[in-house]
């Protein structure tokens, strides 16, 4: 992490970073950005958590995650997976406890099963660095605080949350990606042409989006690309195939349908 971090201080005015974020289990989806990611040289990916959870490829998209990016941050149902969940309705609860058990089954090798173990155990709850502040949930609660658009409305909230970073936070969660402004606009991607500069002139949360389960009504794959040295981000949809995912997902008892149909419609 402290090697990570030097690297990306140092080189912070050249580097062009991928941020994806709210995998859950969407091998399609995940496959989908990382090879699309893969066409813009970047310099490093960071993930924003919530691996796993609702989606039928837990194991998978965790490997994928611990051998391509350079950063993870922690989400909600990482963290579930690990301890025992609270505030996760039936649908989703169900899904954790099947997710834990692919966790745990998945391998006769006790070693690669620990070092998947490890990596979630490990992995922190915020990144700051700079003017740059990397989180999953909001930068009051970093795991869990859910920040929606019609949170604008709410002064007092949005101000406190704007008083916890220097200039720039990224998150997921909500998995509605869109710029939150210090002067209590919310802009989708597609208002603003998905770019949105960084000029410093007023502080801004960036919601990245979801890689595995999009909810803005565009099922495609959200990610941003974040380029420090044009001071400038993009916001990018990717297709991929959701009715194999769907299909996935309905062959496991464990997981509710409606975690399949979600993904054909973006909600």
């Amino acid at each position: 992490m402290l090697e990570l971090k030097s690297l990306l201080v140092g080189n912070r005015s050249s580097v062009k970073r991928a941020i994806i974020s709210d995998i859950h289990g969407n091998l399609e989806a995940l496959t989908a950005t990382l090879d699309f990611i893969r066409t813009l040289r970047v310099d490093q990916i960071i993930c924003l958590g919530d691996i796993i959870g609702y989606g039928p490829d837990p194991v998978a998209c965790l490997d994928l995650v611990m051998s391509r990016c350079d950063l993870t941050i922690l989400g909600n149902h990482d963290q579930a997976a690990l301890f025992d969940p609270s505030g996760f309705n039936p649908v989703a609860l169900k899904a954790i406890y099947w997710t834990r058990d692919q966790l745990e089954q998945d391998s006769p090798s006790t070693e690669r099963n620990n070092r998947r173990w490890d990596f979630i155990g490990e992995l922190p709850r915020r990144h700051d660095e700079g003017p740059f502040l990397f989180v999953h949930g909001s930068p009051r609660d970093p795991t869990n605080e859910y920040v929606f658009p019609e949170h604008i409305f709410e002064r007092e909230r949005m101000a406190a949350l704007m008083q916890r970073f220097e200039q720039y936070c990224f998150q997921g969660h909500t998995h509605i990606p869109g710029v939150f402004t210090q002067g209590g606009r919310f802009l989708p991607p597609d208002e603003i042409g998905y770019e949105y500069a960084l000029d410093g002139r007023e502080k801004a949360m960036i919601n990245v989006g979801s890689v595995g389960q999009p909810r803005d009504e565009d099922p495609r794959s959200c990610f941003v690309l974040l380029d420090t040295a044009a001071k400038l981000l993009r916001f990018h949809r990717v297709e991929y195939d959701a009715a194999k995912t769907r299909q996935k997902i309905y062959s496991i008892s464990e997981l509710d349908n409606m975690l399949g149909d979600r993904l054909l419609t973006g909600r």
